[in-house]
């Protein structure tokens, strides 16, 4: 079961490492190899460069984004306020005076399945001067650039979206452009920019005074112009086809695309001791907490939220008969009569695992310093069970 192999990576990081005196090679390389496993949980080859980061901070946009969807752990409110799994924030390249703008979108895998592209400008109030404009909206539109060299003409551009904005008005305005976004993922050469043109409602170009959106070149950082990338890289759709729904039972998992991690006869005899407490007596299967904390693992420098989440794990034993509580599937409370009565040698007892899994949200840094929302399925134990 993937979770149980997070689980056993995620105890020898967060909860306790061995003294340097008793550090030996093969515990060395089950660490690198435990964080490399993490890692392909999370969907990355190599962790991203840790930032020193200072003034860097996160759009504000992706902040209330993460604050929306998730609680203060990461864990996800509602699985459906997000349309895929990952939301991308670019900054422009050019911090051009006139009204132009360029996003590098290297990062983003060709796999990713492009949902919605939205760009985000924000608008500054006309200058005292204007205030008192006969107009009242504005024609603004959004163009591709096809030709760098005719773009001031129709045929060297192509319209993404347009539509009235008042004058008078001052925050955020949001144009749709997925089209071009998706043309530039499958040519990458193609990708020369956006401009936007504002115009009067009789066609006539209107001065840049009078209607300003603001650029990274001369206003505060949580103003610059942004490219917001909707995306879906299949983790999910793949998830949902394996379970079903607000289905209770946990159906059989894929084998894992990686071998499991090698347990030695001593972690085995560990793992027959863990249904009993303290005190010698047997626990009932039950929920127990679980913290993973990112910056015990060493990856705090590129992760803005959470600082950890708790994982909960299952731990206790499933001894005959197996009541309601304990959350059983037809399969164990049948496995468990066959363990009673001795109907076949070889039969253990049902075991404690998580019954219900919910996902975390991550917002974090990559490698160009673009931050990123990305949701994670079946990270931590909503319940337990016997199975």
């Amino acid at each position: 079961m993937l979770a149980a192999v997070i689980w056993i990576s995620i105890v020898g990081l967060a909860i306790g490492r061995p003294s340097l005196n008793h550090l030996e090679n093969e515990s060395e390389e089950v660490r690198s190899e435990a964080i490399k496993r993490l890692l392909e949980v999370f969907g990355m080859e190599d962790p991203p460069a840790a930032l020193v980061r200072g003034h860097k901070q996160p759009p504000q946009y992706m902040l209330d984004l993460y604050n929306t969807i998730a609680d203060v752990d990461g864990v996800t409110k509602d699985p459906t306020l997000l349309e895929g799994n990952t939301v991308r924030s670019f900054f422009d390249k050019l911090h051009s005076d006139q009204i132009e703008y360029l996003f590098n979108m290297s990062t983003v895998a060709k796999s990713e399945k492009i949902l919605t592209a939205e760009l985000h400008l924000f608008k500054l109030r006309p200058q005292a001067s204007l205030t008192f404009n006969r107009h009242h909206f504005c024609q603004v539109s959004v163009y591709q650039i096809l030709d760098s060299s005719k773009k001031n003409v129709s045929q060297g551009k192509k319209l993404l979206s347009s539509r009235l904005v008042p004058i008078h008005s001052s925050g955020w305005e949001v144009f749709t452009i997925t089209q071009a976004v998706r043309s530039w993922m499958t040519d990458e050469g193609s990708n020369l920019g956006l401009l936007v043109s504002v115009r009067t409602l009789a066609g006539l170009q209107t001065d840049l005074k009078t209607v300003r959106f603001a650029s990274g070149r001369n206003h505060h950082h949580s103003k610059q112009p942004m490219l917001v990338l909707f995306t879906d890289d299949g983790r999910r759709a793949a998830s949902l086809e394996i379970i079903p729904k607000d289905s209770d039972d946990s159906p059989v998992r894929p084998s894992l695309p990686f071998p499991s991690l090698p347990i030695s006869a001593t972690a085995r005899r560990s793992a027959r001791s863990l249904d009993y407490d303290e005190s010698g007596e047997k626990m009932p299967c039950q929920r127990l907490p679980l913290y993973v904390d990112f910056e015990e693992i060493g990856w705090s420098g590129w992760i803005v939220s959470p600082r950890g989440y708790n994982a909960y794990h299952c731990k206790g034993s499933c001894p005959f008969p197996l009541g309601q509580n304990m959350r059983p599937t037809n399969h164990a409370t049948v496995q468990s009569i066959i363990n009673a009565l001795k109907l076949t040698k070889g039969i253990e007892t049902p075991c404690c695992v998580p019954d219900k899994l919910f996902s975390i949200n991550l917002l974090y840094f990559d490698d160009d310093e673009n931050v990123v929302l990305k949701q994670y399925d079946d990270m931590v134990a909503g319940s337990c069970g016997c199975h």
